[in-house]
């Protein structure tokens, strides 16, 4: 590559860095933290469900709607060896926008003791979210 090519690859990465900045800047989302719980359904002490997903299902709804106002929910099913046993437990994973850490840990706790969990699983992702509504 030549010495002239050299500085126009230098200078359009710089312009390209630029226009990027200026349009996050710009953008009209906003800087967010999405949390995404993973809740697993089987008692702590015994690995065996401790009701129904359905039931299950219902309990995470009511503590989401308690602390959060709303929700997005998704079921899964998960599993794993422990001692050489095989185990399978319904989870519950929700994803929760516009609130913080200490919300999201209080509902953990209420979960925690509502399910019998030794622990819940919490994801903290930045994220750019946008309520877009459509041309007007």
């Amino acid at each position: 590559m030549s010495k002239k090519t050299g500085i126009i690859v230098i200078i359009l990465s710089v312009a390209a860095i630029a226009l990027s900045v200026v349009s996050l800047v710009h953008s009209t989302g906003s800087p967010d933290v999405q949390y995404v719980m993973y809740i697993g359904t089987n008692d702590k002490d015994t690995n065996e469900p401790i009701c129904t997903p359905d039931e299950a299902k219902d309990i995470v709804e009511d503590v989401l709607i308690d602390h959060f106002g709303g929700y997005t929910i998704q079921e899964a099913n998960g599993g794993w060896e422990d001692d050489g046993m095989r185990y399978k437990e319904y989870s519950v994973v929700a994803i929760i926008s516009d609130t913080d850490l200490g919300t999201v840990h209080s509902a953990a706790d209420v979960l925690c003791e509502k399910l019998n969990q030794s622990s819940i699983l919490i994801q903290t992702n930045e994220t750019k979210t946008e309520f877009y509504e459509g041309r007007r």
